[in-house]
């Protein structure tokens, strides 16, 4: 087996075909702390390579990734294993990761989100015990408070090593929330919203913002998904849409259905969510949404912008500066390419100031 432990780079995961994208971000941000690099890309994932020793280190500690939208994790690389033998993978990537540290919080054996990859899942899964037990044997400590160790498989043959800090990177493996449809969603776009409350809120918020007797106005309703998942929660819905809801929800007592158009509807007070997602040019959809926020129309946003074909990561920094404008100081916005989002971004909002955990 061949290691270079001289990498550094940061290796970020992210919907395939987005890798373009994701190179960009993380280019503009480094490049925002000056912090000079290149980017090499594969499918699903990209390396941001530092062309100044440090950094690598200044990038971990000067962005949150919370702020970052199209990568779903990253990683400091801190060695690439070649030549792995299907005799004994676990033993050479033990050994190159005891080279570096000697304590990590947890250890996660993961392959990129691509057609091709995916065949790496299997074997994934079978290398999680041996890397533990190896990594013991090298006397490499797992238990709680260390970094977390990815074990990225670009091949049979081959992986990257990194370390994230479980502060400061995704709580999910591979960055994927594992959501399962419930039953009686009119659509599987209600796992599109479970997983943006998931990633935006923390449990306060969750509790104090999504609980019976709150008001939501869903834009581009039909077939239902997201007024469905707010209605399971207790909260009283406009849905407002010209074509028509699923069954359930058109009997729902908690669902009142406006067949109009989404840019035409106001509420006639004030409500607690602002729902959108409906299909349409990315500015249109941001600059309403400005507009509910602005004019205090609700408290919180949760709203999709579909990408241009072109120069998507530009597009999208325009577009959330025109919500950030429209966000008190006290105000929040993040947005993530989610798992379960297409060629799209989602955008959480709010005006509140309820401080989280």
């Amino acid at each position: 087996m061949n290691v270079n432990a001289d990498t550094r780079a940061c290796l970020l995961y992210c919907r395939p075909g987005l890798e373009n994208d994701c190179a960009a971000e993380v280019s503009d941000r480094a490049n925002d702390l000056d912090i000079p690099g290149w980017c090499r890309t594969g499918n699903g994932y990209v390396e941001f390579h530092p062309s100044t020793p440090d950094g690598l280190t200044e990038l971990a500690r000067a962005v949150r990734f919370t702020t970052l939208v199209f990568p779903r994790q990253w990683c400091g690389v801190i060695a690439r294993c070649d030549d792995l033998t299907p005799s004994d993978r676990a033993s050479p990537l033990a050994a190159a990761v005891a080279g570096v540290c000697s304590h990590i919080g947890a250890l996660r054996v993961e392959h990129a989100d691509s057609m091709e990859a995916r065949p790496l899942a299997r074997l994934a899964r079978k290398l999680h015990g041996p890397i533990a037990n190896a990594l013991a044997r090298r006397g490499v400590v797992q238990d709680a408070g260390g970094p977390t160790l990815h074990v990225f498989l670009l091949t049979g043959d081959q992986a990257l090593l990194g370390l994230s800090d479980p502060a400061n990177a995704s709580p999910w493996i591979g960055g994927i929330p594992r959501l399962r449809a419930p039953a009686g969603a009119p659509s599987r776009s209600t796992l599109k919203l479970e997983e943006a409350l998931a990633l935006f809120l923390n449990e306060r918020e969750r509790t104090a913002w999504l609980r019976p007797g709150r008001r939501a106005v869903d834009l581009g309703a039909a077939p239902g998904g997201w007024s469905w998942f707010m209605a399971q929660r207790g909260l009283q819905v406009d849905a407002v849409d010209n074509a028509c809801l699923a069954a359930t929800l058109e009997a729902s007592p908690r669902v009142h259905h406006h067949r109009t158009d989404g840019f035409t509807f106001w509420p006639r007070q004030r409500v607690d969510w602002l729902l959108c997602d409906m299909v349409e040019r990315p500015h249109r959809i941001a600059q309403l949404s400005a507009d509910w926020l602005k004019t205090v129309y609700c408290r919180h946003a949760v709203v999709n912008l579909k990408l241009p074909m072109k120069k998507r990561w530009q597009a999208v920094r325009d577009h959330l500066e025109v919500l950030r404008e429209a966000l008190p100081l006290c105000g929040r916005l993040a947005a993530r390419q989610l798992y379960h989002d297409r060629e799209e971004i989602t955008v959480f909002a709010t005006t509140a100031s309820l401080p989280r955990d």
